[in-house]
């Protein structure tokens, strides 16, 4: 099995536990046996490989989710980086180029393509599975995944199948419709059209030559700028005329609120909460290093992070968006590919930041042209090159670091240190890489 999963979301609807560059797919929510935390994107990739323990996976994502997803899945999947911003037709075929370019699938393959933040069990991947399956067979050109409706929703699109079977052709879309108007789509055996999808990796890249006039992976990284803004529904699914539906009637959720991404929790607390027993249908999720005490709430969600904190009645959570969008507060956490570091304190000319390294890892050759550093190991052992000259550091070590010097740092432990930015324009793009020397 080949599956692109898609990672993207700005983190708007989950303030403040998601941001700009932790979106709802990485916050780590879900618990497993040994009482540790998963996240979304590694529930995902966890139910994938026990469907099919040889799929190539690739996750087409922007920049800002990388250090993200290295961080928590690794290495073991493909990662097509848009280099800005397009819609799904582009960011597809610069996945699914990459696929063949890169990862060697053969043309006459299928490829799946997911969502990255859907919340399923394995059986749903047991379905993608068919999908792939059905492409092979030669009869579609585009076989989509269909979610049995539990209510006529008008949050969804719905796809008319031409009859009742577990598989089928589609007879028409329908856009998101008025309640009253989706019970009479249900009537007709309509689905959800939860965006899954399979096709064999040449016809997308035919459409992309059509669309496009390239196909090679690495031309279209080089004009993806370029590249026409447009839809895969557009581009793809209204100009395919063999298209089938396989229907899933097992538990699908979309998490695109917090409503939603509530009703998915196994525990109703995460992280260090003290509730007493006359609460009720209360969600409290604490990303900080201090307690919350919860007495008497009902119907109540509570969301700490050092980005912000979250007290809201439940039927008012899906309002949130047009309240963060407001909120001017600067990213104080996120995850890296060697890490994580949490911003401690943020001064007119400095910021101090708590970075914590993951053993046998080490960050970018870099420099800054706007601010000087200083380095405090408060654990772990390492070695840091400044400038080319390395030096062992341990335990009460301090690195100062000027302007323009390049330098990094390399953990051979587990390693936590405190870095102090100081200058006057401290600034995340204030960054230039290099190669290691």
């Amino acid at each position: 099995m080949n599956v692109i999963l898609l990672s993207g979301g700005s983190g708007k609807r989950l303030w403040p536990l998601s941001n700009e560059i932790r979106s709802k797919q990485f916050l780590k929510i879900y618990k497993l046996e040994d009482g540790t935390y998963e996240s979304m994107v590694q529930r995902v990739y966890r139910q994938i490989k026990s469907v099919d323990e040889q799929a190539r996976i690739a996750i087409a994502t922007s920049k800002s989710q990388v250090s993200s997803i290295l961080n928590q899945i690794g290495d073991q999947v493909g990662l097509s980086v848009e280099p800005c911003r397009k819609d799904t037709f582009p960011a597809i075929v610069l996945a699914t180029a990459y696929m063949h370019d890169i990862m060697k699938v053969d043309l006459e393959e299928a490829v799946c393509v997911c969502p990255a933040d859907h919340y399923v069990e394995p059986e749903y991947y047991q379905t993608v599975k068919k999908l792939s399956e059905q492409v092979s067979n030669n009869e579609a050109d585009l076989v989509l995944m269909g979610i049995e409706p539990t209510y006529p929703s008008d949050k969804y699109g719905y796809i008319i199948p031409h009859g009742l079977g577990n598989v089928d052709w589609v007879d028409e879309f329908k856009e998101k419709p008025d309640e009253e108007t989706a019970k009479t789509f249900l009537l007709r055996g309509a689905l959800w059209n939860a965006g899954v999808f399979s096709f064999k990796l040449k016809y997308v890249l035919e459409r992309a030559k059509t669309e496009y006039g390239i196909t090679d992976y690495y031309q279209l990284l080089a004009n993806y700028g370029k590249l026409k803004k447009i839809s895969f529904d557009y581009a793809v699914v209204e100009k395919t005329k063999k298209i089938q539906v396989v229907k899933y009637s097992g538990k699908w959720r979309d998490i695109g609120s917090w409503s939603m991404f509530t009703k998915t929790m196994e525990d109703d607390v995460v992280g260090k909460v003290i509730k007493d027993k006359t609460c009720c249908n209360t969600h409290i999720i604490n990303d900080l290093d201090i307690p919350i005490l919860c007495l008497g709430l009902k119907d109540i969600t509570i969301a700490a992070s050092p980005d912000g904190m979250l007290v809201s009645a439940k039927s008012r959570t899906d309002s949130i968006k047009e309240y963060v969008e407001n909120i001017d507060q600067g990213i104080m956490y996120a995850e890296k590919s060697w890490g994580v570091f949490h911003v401690v304190d943020v001064g007119t000319n400095s910021l101090t930041i708590k970075v914590s390294m993951k053993a046998n890892d080490h960050m970018n050759y870099h420099s800054h042209d706007h601010r000087d550093e200083i380095w405090i190991v408060v654990s772990g052992k390492g070695k840091v090159i400044v400038d080319g000259t390395e030096q062992a550091v341990n335990p009460g070590d301090t690195i100062t670091i000027k302007a323009g010097s390049k330098h990094t740092i390399f953990s051979y432990t587990d390693l936590i240190l405190i870095e102090v930015q100081i200058g006057n324009n401290i600034n995340v793009t204030d960054k230039h890489k290099y190669d290691l020397p």
